[in-house]
């Protein structure tokens, strides 16, 4: 079973890091019907849901072997070989279900009702002052995501290629303080929200952009990039790092169309460019057409909203491609990018996008959106209508959407007690589990306060474990009356019977405990 770039192994999950059960498990939990073989396809159909897709770089795999992967036996030998040039622990994570969003078929669909819902919403205009924009499908709509672990899933024109005008902001932004460094990056561009529009002709107090979200930060940003080399360089060394950042994705590009189109009817970025001349806030011996041609050029890249949404995974995964493993930017470049996103990355809906969805995100007039939710996953937006903020409205919408189903808002940690928020990182029924084994746990130990906790937290007082065994079993067999009685007053059931066919009252006669037997007696318990 011959594997591309087969004579590098890789470097992480090989069979060396794996013991011998350890495989057998992996090869078993396939091998479903026991043959001593199974088929390349139901490997890949494992992996599809959970989000790995057969091309994903990190498996290596063989584009013969896909093509005949129904009919290809993969037997013992043949998967080691797998395992072993192929990137090992995606492929054991995968089968384990230790990704990151372990039950990523159920996100999938519930991100497929949100996509579904939100392509109704038929509000707003496309971007009509760059003439090259005004022609695109207003009816375009895609959103792509990627998690930290390489999880993919892509739902309409994810294929489609689209301009990402301002989206190209924070990827230059990082780009020069990876090469100058904060404390000068910020001897010319601020880092406060402007409360203008994205193309105001307004400097801050100190005669320099607000901050490299908006245009006259960027354009004061491409001042920064490679200003050594020709323009042709600078343009090749942004474009590469987009290629990097999207995991080596084909769709991106350029489109001379739009470039044409922007510069026509750039008199406002032509004004704001002359006026931070006139105030002295670019570098020395800056080429201000230059730069402005530059900015053009960044603002016209081009690519697939999957291509969007791997970009925005890197930033969520501290500068690491999630889809080549290769470290793109600094943690603290990607640190300081989020900071900035979340507080000017909307326009002037900045801080109602903070307030409401509490997540990094770039938007562009180009109908792109880039979230971003660290930690977790990069999700791209695309939908050419724009609301009068010039934000997509889908875009605004899904998102919307999405934080009212889940636990993604950066303070949503602080309402854990009172949210029916999900959690998609934890296994189906992880978080009933777990709020089962710790009301057992806080009972057997008579800690009333961690029982009352969880109590409010919405654990069922009357939920049992894998032996029938509920709180009231576990504090009536240590003699735990305090628990008992706040049970009690909750209304818990008080004849709940275990695997063993004992109730709490029987525990209690076991285990000889009479305050506990008299409180539960009085209530009328049996045993």
């Amino acid at each position: 079973m011959p594997v591309k770039n087969s004579a590098k192994r890789t470097e992480i999950g090989t069979l060396s890091d794996m013991t011998t059960k350890e495989y057998q498990g992996l090869f078993n939990a396939i091998d479903t019907q026991n043959r001593g073989f199974f088929y390349l396809s139901e490997l890949i159909s494992l992996l599809n849901t959970m989000g790995i897709q057969e091309k994903d770089p990190r498996l290596n795999f063989d584009p013969a072997d896909l093509a005949k992967a129904a009919q290809l036996e993969v037997d013992h030998e043949k998967f080691k070989y797998l395992l072993a040039y192929s990137h090992g622990d995606l492929i054991k994570n995968a089968i384990q279900g230790t990704l990151i969003i372990p039950d990523f078929e159920k996100f999938s669909q519930e991100m497929k009702s949100i996509f579904e819902r939100t392509t109704k919403n038929r509000g707003g205009h496309v971007a009509s002052y760059i003439p090259q924009l005004a022609r695109v499908n207003p009816e375009s709509y895609a959103v792509s995501i990627c998690t930290i672990d390489g999880q993919c899933l892509s739902l309409g024109d994810s294929e489609e290629e689209f301009c990402i005008q301002s989206v190209c902001k924070p990827i230059n932004y990082c780009l020069i303080l990876e090469e100058h460094g904060e404390e000068k990056v910020h001897q010319h561009i601020g880092r406060e929200p402007s409360g203008i529009g994205f193309n105001g002709l307004v400097l801050n107090g100190k005669g320099l952009p607000h901050n490299p979200m908006i245009n006259a930060g960027a354009i004061m940003a491409c001042s920064l990039v490679k200003p050594q080399l020709d323009m042709a360089d600078r343009f090749d060394f942004v474009l590469d790092t987009w290629h990097k950042l999207s995991g080596n994705n084909k769709s991106v590009g350029f489109n001379n169309s739009v470039y044409l189109s922007e510069r026509e009817t750039a008199d406002r970025n032509f004004a704001l460019g002359y006026f931070m001349k006139e105030k002295k806030a670019f570098p020395a011996k800056t080429n201000l057409v230059n730069t402005l041609e530059f900015y053009f050029q960044c603002c016209s890249i081009e690519m697939n909203a999957n291509a969007l949404a791997v970009t925005a995974a890197t930033l969520a995964n501290a500068g690491i491609c999630p889809v080549t493993k290769e470290q793109i930017l600094h943690p603290g470049t990607v640190k300081n990018c989020l900071s900035l996103m979340n507080s000017c990355g909307m326009y002037d809906f900045s801080g109602e996008f903070a307030f409401t969805i509490g997540l990094p995100a770039k938007s562009g007039v180009g109908g792109g959106l880039m979230l971003v939710v660290p930690n977790l996953m990069g999700i791209a937006i695309w939908s050419p209508r724009l609301d009068e903020l010039g934000n997509t409205v889908r875009g605004i919408e899904f998102c919307k959407e999405l934080i009212a189903k889940y636990n993604f808002h950066s303070y949503d940690s602080l309402t854990l007690t009172t949210s029916n928020k999900q959690d998609p990182r934890l296994k189906t029924y992880q978080s009933r589990i777990d709020g089962v084994i710790s009301l057992c746990w806080a009972a057997s130990e008579g800690d009333l306060f961690e029982v009352q906790h969880l109590y409010a937290r919405g654990v069922d007082i009357n939920a049992a474990d894998y032996d029938g065994r509920t709180a009231l079993h576990l504090a009536a067999s240590e003699g735990r009356a305090n628990i008992i009685e706040f049970l009690i007053h909750k209304g818990v059931e008080l004849n709940p019977v275990d695997r063993w066919g004992n109730t709490p009252l029987s525990d209690a006669y076991r285990g000889n405990h009479e305050a506990t037997i008299g409180l539960l007696e009085s209530h009328h318990a049996t045993k």
